[in-house]
């Protein structure tokens, strides 16, 4: 990408943040910011995780997706295992506020929320425009329904390579304490990443390719 191509992108991106932060079109999550900054990657990723939604203990609090919680430890752990570096990928979510219930504590955004987040994330996928997309459990590959409709499902298709808008899309199970204790162990999620390594190397591949022809 030119120093010209990224000073635009750059621009288009600080617009979109900007809308993102001023956006109230879930009365739920009135008060709440918008994570959408320089702090969730570089521009230049070709590499995107989408989670779910920021946690009240962590992205709310840090404004770094997956970050400050036990779920942004276990996601470092798993980027860690394939010798994958933040400073790679860009992380966004289905929902870019923290959905919280009435007690406070965490909660699963609802679909309306995801519909009314659709065009920020995107626009994010336009900004960035990355060769693999890798999402993190079922509300973040259900959000990309709302862009291209698929019939994708976590339990069928988790730690597959597919094929999506021109892109490879790997699904994998959220890191969350909650999944890893009862719906995808450790074990499991390792393998999954390995995966989204491989999705990787195709991905360089399938770009080199197409530059030199």
């Amino acid at each position: 990408m030119s120093e010209l191509s990224i000073s635009k992108t750059t621009e288009r991106f600080a617009v979109l943040a900007r809308e993102a932060a001023r956006c109230v079109r879930c009365p739920s999550m009135s008060g709440r910011t918008a994570v959408l900054s320089h702090l969730n990657g570089p521009l230049t990723a070709r590499i995107m995780f989408i989670g779910e939604a920021p946690g009240r203990k962590g992205a709310d609090r840090t404004r770094i997706p997956f970050s400050g919680d036990q779920s942004g430890k276990n996601f470092d752990r798993f980027l860690t295992s394939i010798n994958l570096r933040r400073d790679q990928i860009f992380i966004t979510s289905a929902a870019l506020c923290n959905p919280q219930t009435v007690s406070g504590a965490n909660r699963k955004p609802t679909q309306q929320e995801v519909t009314n987040c659709s065009g920020f994330l995107r626009r994010a996928i336009e900004l960035v425009d990355p060769f693999v997309i890798v999402t993190l459990g079922s509300v973040a590959l259900d959000a990309l329904k709302r862009i291209h409709y698929h019939q994708f499902t976590l339990k069928e298709d988790a730690g597959r390579i597919i094929e999506w808008q021109g892109r490879l899309l790997v699904p994998i199970y959220h890191p969350s304490p909650q999944v890893l204790a009862s719906h995808r162990r450790e074990a499991q999620q390792l393998i999954d990443y390995k995966v989204v390594a491989q999705a990787i190397q195709s991905g360089l591949k399938r770009a080199i390719t197409e530059n030199t022809t």
